[in-house]
């Protein structure tokens, strides 16, 4: 709203403007005045009074006398200010007190202008012109206010809707096959996170498991991750390009989801677990965020330097084989960064050293156990549980 249609408002007719005064001829004085002037004028013969018209006609100003018996202008003004239905009332206060100190007490107790009882005609007009100036601008900000609240309310509610379907994503956690069990934690940063795993069941002896991590968060990473999941489905995998590999798999990810103008990338892990054959093999995409946790206590980094999807087309991934079987009773994790980059009040990284010797300390309990604790572990760390990335921390078991 411009200053031209401020001004506009405050000479509208239907402006409306309350006087309180217990003085008859002076209320009566002011109002003749006013409604010359063209507003609508609305009178109160003392506080109280005043206070339920202001309350129950919300007009644009009041026009209120400092001396009056029981409420008077500084009492009144305090009340409005108290009240939240009717603190932003405009409040021009009238009296015959020009001492500095008592003009300063009157605007700590909630007046807005002040206008002599001897003011002229030009002055009047000139003081309740820029309160109702004021007034406009007052409620221009709650209307703004008012909608953004709305807005806020309705995208929120897209939101949850989108997170619930962003949710249905993540597979189901428990037994997936005879003897294999999933366990995971997922809590995104905001109402949507970028992060998604899931668990592919090619068959009874070969399962697929990924773990992808969108840079960014909110809405946009979101939808890109899940556009990613569903590429890595089994079936659509199946189709375009028959092949169970994670190089080859994470080689077509590559050119169907380059870097975007905005320079959003994805990172991924990607494992084939042989049942059969009790072996790994994995491919990753400027991701780290894996290692087995093998019975004996001994720990396996499946690690590869490499770069993170759509920074270079085309560009081959290659199958790495995990050189030790994944035997009975081993575990699979992966996680994304967002666990382990978490700074304590002080400053200090928890970092990956931290989360891994976590898990390997909580390793004897059940493996959702240890995952839920280790979350727990990084949010006691962080001094709460709002992360400011997203976590997400899936483990698989070869159960014994």
């Amino acid at each position: 709203m411009t200053s031209t249609s401020v001004e506009r408002i405050a000479q509208e007719p239907s402006l409306t403007v309350l006087v309180v005064d217990d003085e008859p001829v002076s209320r009566t004085a002011m109002a003749a005045r006013l409604t010359r002037l063209g507003y609508r004028v609305l009178q109160a013969e003392d506080g109280k009074a005043g206070l339920e018209l202001l309350r129950r006609e919300r007009p644009d100003l009041t026009v209120l006398d400092w001396m009056m018996p029981e409420l008077d202008g500084p009492a009144f003004c305090e009340e409005v200010r108290r009240d939240p239905a009717i603190q932003s009332s405009q409040i021009l206060m009238m009296t015959s007190h020009d001492q500095p100190e008592q003009i300063a007490e009157g605007l700590v107790r909630g007046a807005d202008d002040f206008l002599s009882k001897a003011a002229s005609r030009q002055e009047i007009d000139a003081r309740v012109k820029a309160g109702l100036r004021a007034a406009a601008l007052v409620r221009m900000l709650e209307q703004t206010t008012l909608e953004s609240r709305r807005k806020q309310e309705i995208l929120e509610q897209e939101l949850q809707s989108a997170a619930r379907y962003v949710t249905s994503l993540l597979p189901p956690s428990g037994m997936i096959l005879p003897q294999v069990q999933l366990a995971y934690a997922y809590k995104p940063a905001l109402t949507l996170g970028g992060d998604l795993f899931n668990v592919l069941v090619w068959d009874h002896e070969q399962i697929g498991l990924y773990l992808l991590d969108a840079s960014g968060h909110g809405v946009a990473p979101a939808l890109r991750s899940a556009a990613l999941s569903t590429f890595l489905r089994g079936e659509s995998l199946r189709h375009q390009m028959g092949s169970r590999d994670p190089g080859i798999i994470l080689t077509e990810a590559n050119t169907q989801f380059p870097l975007t103008e905005d320079g959003s990338y994805f990172t991924i892990v990607f494992v084939r677990l042989d049942l059969k054959a009790q072996t790994l093999s994995f491919a990753s995409a400027g991701h780290n965020g894996a290692f087995l946790h093998h019975r004996s206590g001994d720990i396996t980094r499946l690690q590869n330097r490499t770069l993170p999807l759509g920074f270079c087309v085309p560009n081959l991934y290659e199958t790495v084989q995990v050189s030790v079987p994944f035997s009975q009773g081993d575990r699979l994790y992966l996680f994304s960064d967002g666990i382990y980059e978490v700074r304590a009040p002080s400053g200090e990284l928890w970092g990956d050293q931290r989360f891994i010797q976590t898990v390997v300390e909580l390793g004897p309990r059940p493996m959702s156990d240890v995952i839920t604790q280790t979350v727990e572990r990084a949010a006691q760390w962080l001094g709460h549980d709002e992360f400011p990335d997203d976590v997400a921390v899936m483990g698989i078991e070869l159960a014994g």
